[in-house]
C-alpha cells in the first residue's frame, strides 16, 4: 500500500478532538490499517523522532561562577583581600571558606533544578506497538510519526498524542496532565472544540496510562507537538524568579559597598588634608575601619538561619529543595492549591445513598469502614430496599480493600472502593457476600453504554442481574422501583431526575444502581438484554476535604494570605469542595475556557475576584500565576502532575507532592510536601515568617555592632583621640564575639501573634525605617559606652592597652544585653520568658564569657592581642555601663510602641 505524505493539517493540533475519526484520517492521510513501512520512514524524516528536546544547559564551570555574582559576596571577598593586606590570612580564609561553600550550595541546587526537564523525557514509554500495512509490529516510540495507528491495552503508556478510532471499556489515568485520581472514560466520539483536555472522550495523551480495556487510536501529534511537549516547551521558556530576600541582599550590598567606599575614602582624605597624617598610616586606619565596618559574619549566619528554617519545616513535612524558598514562603500573599489530594483526601467516599423513601448521609471518610448511616427518623437498621442498594454496590464491583499499617488502600477503582467501604459499614462482609453469590457472568463498563452489569446465580437455579452505572442510564433502562419494605412500585422518573440534579449540583459524582431477578438464569448477556430493571436508588460520592484543611485555610485567613483552588475537576465539584473548605460561602468558580477568552490585562483583575479555576490546562495555570504576579503578589503553587511543573517553576515558591507527585514536579518545585498536606503549607508559611524575622534580628544585631565600632574610631580620629581598637581586636568583636552570639538569633522560635499579621511587602527594603532607627539608636549607644569606659579607665590612670581592653570587654557586655533585646522586634523583652533566653542563648552566653576571660587574662592572648588584665572594680563599672544600656533600650522601644512611631512595632 502507498500513501503520500499528508499536507500540512488544517485544524490546530488542539482541535483533533473536535474531529469525526474518519475526518482525522483523511486529514492524515491514514487508514486504520496503518502505515506501508516505506510512507512511516518518510514522515519521520519529515516530522522528526517522537523524543522531547533535550534542555539547554549551562556550563558547569559559569554556573559555579556565577554564584558570586552577589554584590554583598563580592564585599566579603573584598573584605578578605583587606584582612590578608593586614596580615590576618586566617581571618581572610574563613571568609572565603564561608563564600565558597555559600557558592558549593547554589551550584549543587540549580543542578538538581536542571533535571525537570529531563525527567519528563523519561514519562515516554520505550516501545510501542502498531499497525503497518494491515500487521502487527512492536517499534521503538522514537520512530512514530502521525499517521502511525497504535493499539492500546492495559498497562500501556500512551507513546504519542492519539485520536482513538476504536474504544472498548477504555479507561486512562490522566492525572500526570489533569491532576484528578479518577480514570477518564475513553470513546471514539468527538466533543466540542472547546472542551477541557479531561472531557476529551476521543483522545489519548503521550505519557498517560491506560488503566483498562482496549483501544486502537492513530497519532496525531509527536515529540514537542504533544501535550508533554508542550509542556516539555513551556517549562524551558519559565525564567526562575529571584526571591524577596536574594532582591533585598542584593540592594543591601550594593548601598553597604557604595556607602563604605565613600566613608573611607572622605576619612582618608580628612586625616592627609587636614590632619596631616601620613598617607600609609592613614591608609592602615582606613582599612581598619573598613574591617569595622564590614560584616564579615551576616551572609554566613543567614546561610544558617535559612538552613534551620529547612530543618524545621523538615519536622513539619516540608522538605526545601532551595534554600531561599525557606524565607519566600513567609512572604506569600497568594497559594493556588492543587484540589484533589491537597485539600482533599484523595479517597472516594460514599457520602449519601437515596431510596425511594429517604436520603440516607453516611459519616467517615476515605476507604476506612468506619462511619454510620444517619437515617432521617433516628431508626437504627437500613431500610430493605436501602440494604439492597448497598448489597448491589458490593457485588457489582471489582475492587478490594486492604488495611496495611497506614490505613485502608484501595486495589481497583476509587468509587468501587468506596462502595465496597460503604457495604462494610452496613456490616457487610465482602468475602462472605461474595461468596454466597458467585458471579456467572458480567458486562464491562463500556464508555458508549455507560453501565457495568454482573450475573449471580441462586440456589434455587434463578438468578439476579446487578446493574451500576450512570444515573441517568440506569434509570432509563428501569421500569419500577423498591419501596422501604422492598416491594416493587412504579417507577417516578422525574422524581428521580430531581435528586440526580440536585446530587450534581452539589458537586458530588453520583451512580444508580438497579437489579433484576430471573427466575432461570439467562443463557448469556448483552448490553441490549439489559432492560426491566427495578431502580434501586442512587450513591453520592465526594472526595472529602481533609479536616486540618479547614483549620489551614482559616489559619490562612489570619494570617492576610488568600487562597485559590486551581483544579482540572469540574466547576460544580470544586465550588463544593471550595465552600465545604470555608473558601467563600459562594465561590467564584472561572473555567479555563473562561481563562482563553480574557486578555492578560483583564485576566489580572478576574483572578483577584476568583476562587476557583476549574477545567484548567498547563497554559491556564501558568497565566493565572503570571497574572497574580503581575498585580504584586507573592504566588505559592501546588502540584503533582507534569502539567503542574511549568507554573510550580514560574512561581515565586513551587511546591510539590511527595507521594503522588511525578519526578518532573518535584524537579521543577522549591519545596516538596512528604504528606500532601495543605495544612504542611502553611505550618511551613510561618516557619518562613520566623526565618524572616530571625534573619531581621540578626541583621538589627550585626549592623549597630559594627556601627558603634565604627563610630567610636571615626569620632576618635575627628576629635584626635587615641583610636578605641586595633585592628586584631577588632576582628576580635567580629568574627568571633558577634557571630557567636548573633549565630543564636537563627535558633528563635516564632514570636507570638506570627500568623496574625498580614505578609510582608515584598518591596519593601530590608533596612526599614524602624531598622534604620535601630541600627543608628544602637551605634550611638554603642559608641557612647566606649567613650565612657574609655574616660573611666582615663580617670582611673591606666594606660593605652588596658583602657583598649576594657572597649573590647565593655562591647562584650554590651552586646549579650543588646541580644536579649533584640530577640524580640515586636514585643517588649522584660518578661520571665525574655530574661530565662532558650538554650541555645544561654550556652552561646557562656562561650563568649570564657572566651573574652581567655582574651583578657591568658598571657599568650595578651600577647597576641595587646590586651590587659581587668581589675575587679573596673569589671563592676563595665556591667553598670551594660545595665543603663539595657534599660534605654527597653524605654526607647516602649515609647516607639506607644507613641506608635513605627507602624511594624505598634
Amino acid at each position: 500500500m502507498s500513501m503520500t505524505s499528508p499536507p500540512p493539517p488544517s485544524a490546530p493540533a488542539e482541535d483533533w478532538h473536535a474531529m469525526p475519526a474518519d475526518a482525522v484520517l483523511r486529514q492524515l492521510a491514514s487508514t486504520p490499517d496503518g502505515l506501508d513501512p516505506a510512507e512511516a520512514a518518510r514522515r519521520l524524516m519529515r516530522y522528526g523522532p517522537n523524543t522531547l528536546p533535550s534542555p539547554p544547559r549551562t556550563p558547569a564551570l559559569l554556573r559555579f561562577l556565577l554564584q558570586f555574582n552577589n554584590a554583598l559576596i563580592l564585599f566579603l571577598l573584598a573584605a578578605a583581600a583587606l584582612a590578608a593586606v593586614l596580615g590576618h590570612w586566617v581571618d581572610a580564609a574563613v571568609i572565603v571558606g564561608v563564600v565558597t561553600v555559600n557558592a558549593i550550595v547554589g551550584f549543587v541546587q540549580e543542578g538538581k533544578a536542571e533535571q525537570a526537564l529531563g525527567t519528563l523525557q523519561a514519562m515516554l514509554a520505550p516501545t510501542a506497538r502498531v499497525v503497518r500495512a494491515g500487521a502487527h509490529a512492536t517499534v521503538p516510540v522514537a520512530t512514530l510519526a502521525p499517521g502511525d495507528v497504535v493499539l492500546l491495552e492495559a498497562g500501556d503508556r500512551v507513546p504519542a498524542d492519539l485520536r482513538l478510532l476504536r474504544a472498548r471499556a477504555l479507561l486512562i489515568d490522566e492525572a500526570i496532565l489533569t491532576g484528578e485520581s479518577v480514570a477518564s472514560v475513553k470513546t471514539d466520539r468527538a466533543v466540542d472544540a472547546g472542551e477541557a483536555l479531561g472531557d476529551r472522550e476521543g483522545m489519548a495523551y503521550s505519557g498517560t496510562l491506560v488503566a483498562a480495556g482496549q483501544g486502537l487510536g492513530l497519532v496525531v501529534g509527536t515529540g514537542s507537538h504533544t501535550e508533554i511537549g508542550r509542556i516539555s516547551t513551556m517549562l524551558g521558556k519559565v525564567e526562575p524568579l529571584t526571591t524577596p530576600l536574594l532582591r533585598q541582599i542584593n540592594g543591601f550590598g550594593r548601598r553597604f559597598t557604595v556607602l563604605s567606599i565613600a566613608v573611607a575614602a572622605l576619612l582618608f582624605a580628612y586625616a592627609v588634608g587636614l590632619k596631616g597624617m601620613d598617607w600609609v598610616e592613614a591608609l592602615m586606619m582606613v582599612v581598619a575601619i573598613a574591617v569595622a565596618l564590614v560584616p564579615e559574619g551576616l551572609p554566613a549566619v543567614i546561610t544558617i538561619t535559612l538552613a534551620i528554617g529547612v530543618q524545621r519545616m523538615a519536622a513539619r513535612h516540608a522538605i526545601v529543595r532551595r534554600l531561599p524558598a525557606v524565607e519566600t514562603l513567609g512572604a506569600t500573599t497568594v497559594i493556588c492549591s492543587d484540589k484533589t489530594g491537597t485539600l482533599t483526601r484523595n479517597e472516594m467516599t460514599a457520602c449519601r445513598v437515596v431510596t425511594e423513601t429517604a436520603s440516607i448521609g453516611v459519616s467517615g471518610a476515605g476507604y476506612a469502614p468506619l462511619g454510620t448511616f444517619e437515617l432521617p427518623d433516628g431508626g437504627a437498621g437500613l431500610p430493605a430496599n436501602a440494604r439492597h442498594l448497598v448489597e448491589a454496590g458490593l457485588l457489582c464491583n471489582d475492587a478490594r480493600l486492604h488495611q496495611h499499617a497506614g490505613g485502608w488502600r484501595v486495589d481497583g477503582d476509587p468509587m468501587e472502593g468506596a462502595l465496597v467501604a460503604l457495604a462494610m459499614k452496613a456490616g457487610l462482609e465482602p468475602h462472605a457476600l461474595r461468596a454466597g453469590h458467585p458471579r456467572a457472568d458480567e458486562i464491562p463498563f463500556d464508555a458508549q453504554h455507560r453501565f457495568m452489569a454482573t450475573l449471580h446465580g441462586l440456589a434455587d437455579g434463578g438468578a439476579e442481574l446487578f446493574v451500576k452505572g450512570a444515573p441517568e442510564r440506569v434509570l432509563a433502562m428501569s421500569g419500577s422501583q423498591l419501596d422501604a419494605a422492598g416491594a416493587r412500585m412504579p417507577l417516578d422518573a422525574a422524581w428521580w431526575e430531581g435528586q440526580i440534579a440536585a446530587a450534581a449540583s452539589s458537586g458530588e459524582r453520583v451512580l444508580g444502581f438497579a437489579l433484576r431477578r430471573f427466575t432461570h438464569a439467562p443463557p448469556q448477556m448483552d448490553f441490549d438484554a439489559v432492560d426491566e430493571l427495578v431502580f434501586l436508588g442512587l450513591v453520592g460520592f465526594i472526595d472529602p476535604p481533609r479536616p486540618e484543611a479547614l483549620a489551614a485555610i482559616d489559619d490562612c485567613r489570619s494570617a492576610g494570605i488568600a487562597v485559590k483552588m486551581i483544579t482540572g475537576d469540574h466547576g460544580a465539584t470544586a465550588a463544593a469542595i471550595a465552600a465545604q473548605l470555608g473558601l467563600a460561602e459562594q465561590p467564584v468558580v472561572v473555567t479555563g475556557q473562561d481563562v482563553d477568552g480574557v486578555s492578560d490585562a483583564e485576566l489580572r483583575v478576574l483572578a483577584h475576584r476568583t476562587h476557583v479555576f476549574a477545567r484548567t490546562n498547563p497554559g491556564h495555570k501558568l497565566r493565572v500565576v503570571r497574572a497574580l504576579q503581575a498585580e504584586g503578589e507573592v504566588v505559592a503553587m501546588t502540584g503533582d502532575g507534569v502539567n503542574d511543573a511549568p507554573s510550580l517553576k514560574q512561581a515565586n515558591v513551587g511546591i510539590a507532592m511527595g507521594n503522588k507527585g511525578t519526578e518532573a514536579a518535584k524537579e521543577a518545585a522549591q519545596i516538596v510536601l512528604a504528606d500532601d498536606n495543605f495544612a504542611s503549607i502553611v505550618a511551613a508559611v510561618s516557619e518562613g515568617r520566623t526565618v524572616y524575622d530571625n534573619i531581621r534580628k540578626v541583621i538589627a544585631w550585626t549592623l549597630p555592632t559594627n556601627g558603634g565600632e565604627v563610630l567610636a574610631i571615626v569620632a576618635a580620629l575627628v576629635l584626635g583621640l587615641t583610636l578605641p581598637m586595633t585592628p586584631p581586636q577588632i576582628l576580635w568583636i567580629n568574627m568571633i564575639l558577634t557571630i557567636t552570639l548573633g549565630l543564636v538569633l537563627a535558633f528563635e522560635p516564632a514570636e507570638p501573634g506570627v500568623m496574625a499579621r498580614r505578609p510582608r511587602d515584598p518591596q519593601a527594603p530590608l533596612l526599614s525605617p524602624f531598622m534604620l532607627w535601630r541600627v543608628a539608636f544602637v551605634s550611638v549607644l554603642f559608641t557612647a559606652g566606649v567613650f565612657a569606659v574609655m574616660a573611666w579607665a582615663e580617670r582611673r590612670g591606666l594606660g593605652t592597652e588596658a583602657a583598649r581592653t576594657m572597649v573590647v570587654n565593655t562591647l562584650c557586655v554590651l552586646e549579650i544585653f543588646y541580644l536579649f533585646n533584640v530577640r524580640y522586634l515586636h514585643m517588649r523583652s522584660f518578661t520571665w520568658r525574655g530574661a530565662r533566653g532558650t538554650p541555645a542563648v544561654l550556652w552561646a552566653i557562656a562561650v563568649v564569657v570564657v572566651a573574652q576571660l581567655a582574651f583578657t587574662y591568658l598571657p599568650w592572648m595578651q600577647a597576641l592581642f595587646d590586651t590587659r588584665a581587668v581589675a575587679l572594680v573596673d569589671g563592676v563599672a563595665i556591667l553598670g555601663i551594660g545595665l543603663m544600656f539595657m534599660v534605654v533600650l527597653e524605654v526607647e522601644k516602649l515609647l516607639l510602641r506607644r507613641w506608635r512611631v513605627f507602624a511594624e512595632i505598634s
